[in-house]
């Protein structure tokens, strides 16, 4: 190991399944020995991590979305940048900035094919490359195909992928876009941070009542990152042939029911819904880092986002709790270094 690289690395692990929401008894932070990198190993210095609600559903004993579930009192992985602080390959070297899926721990050990190599140079700081941008991307454009004109609502707003789904929505030209929150404390941040042109919130009376005085005409794209009451409302004020994105059903981990399907209104309207993945492939992933690099330097997007932790992986349990508890707006990150 070389003399500025610890001999001990701290991580997170999950050491029991939450039966309802998620807490600090949860997870343990535990101090383990850092191996020597082998033959065609790197070691990495993790510095940042993002966060994601998905994180909930990868803590059962099962899950029927196509990710593996977390593993108790083993290593838990999430999407992190970091520094290559030694290496045995020459495809990386030390001071290579690479992204990779080996967080929730300091320093990472692994196989040079596990970690990619990003540009300094692209973006201002390393959490940049840490965007929900891919997600937001394949749902507005690839799935919904949002162009000029259109009058767009986003479930879920605030979430990290809320936050750029509006602003691809409005940098692709769409005439309005509106997104829906669950506290009245986000609107102004949706407004003025977001760059919706509208938002409300979901809590304040009808869904599709509000949604029809924003949008008289209907709306033409809907990105749900919701489901439940948001999507039948949405449904209900679309205008023909309006297309749907389905995102995420952040409604179903707080036990509401499946929206019903008004089939006999969705028919002669001839709506489009087509749920996506986003599996974060080389290729949609630095297509975003360019055209989102792009439009930074253009002032067209900002890249909303909150340090959820900031005191290194031991603040990883509680940054977590807080976000399933709806408390961050934007991509919540987490210092790891």
């Amino acid at each position: 190991m070389a003399s500025d690289v610890p001999g001990k690395s701290k991580e997170v692990r999950l050491v029991s399944y939450p039966t309802d929401e998620v807490t600090l008894d949860n997870f343990e932070v535990v101090e383990t020995a850092l191996a020597e990198p082998g033959e065609g190993q790197v070691v990495v210095r993790n510095h940042w991590m993002s966060l994601g609600t998905v994180y909930r559903d990868q803590m059962r004993p099962a899950t029927n979305i196509p990710i593996p579930v977390f593993q108790l009192g083993q290593q838990m992985w999430g999407r992190t940048i970091g520094t290559v602080v030694e290496s045995t390959v020459p495809s990386l070297v030390e001071g290579d900035l690479v992204e990779h899926f080996n967080g929730w721990r300091e320093y990472a050990v692994g196989y040079a094919g596990e970690f990619t190599k990003r540009a300094r140079e692209l973006f201002p700081s390393p959490e940049y490359f840490l965007s929900n941008g891919p997600t937001a991307w394949r749902g507005m454009v690839d799935t919904a195909g949002v162009q000029e004109g259109d009058v767009v609502f986003v479930s879920g707003a605030t979430t990290g992928v809320g936050c750029l789904a509006g602003h691809i929505a409005k940098a692709r030209g769409a005439r309005m876009v509106i997104g829906s929150t669950g506290s009245p404390d986000k609107i102004d941040f949706l407004r003025k941070e977001a760059g919706y042109d509208a938002a409300f919130d979901y809590h304040a009376g009808s869904v599709a009542e509000m949604l029809r005085d924003l949008a008289p005409e209907g709306i033409t794209v809907c990105f749900d990152n919701v489901g439940g009451n948001q999507l039948e409302a949405a449904l209900q004020v679309a205008a023909p042939g309006a297309r749907f994105a389905l995102c995420g059903s952040l409604s179903a981990q707080h036990g509401e029911n499946a929206p019903r399907l008004d089939l006999q209104g969705l028919i002669p309207r001839e709506l489009s819904l087509k749920g996506f993945a986003t599996l974060h492939t080389p290729d949609q992933i630095n297509d975003w880092n360019t055209q989102f690099s792009t439009w930074l330097s253009e002032d067209r997007v900002s890249y909303p986002r909150t340090v959820a932790a900031e005191e290194g992986v031991a603040g990883l349990p509680q940054a977590v709790v807080d976000l399933l508890a709806g408390r961050f707006s934007g991509t919540a990150l987490a210092k790891l270094s």
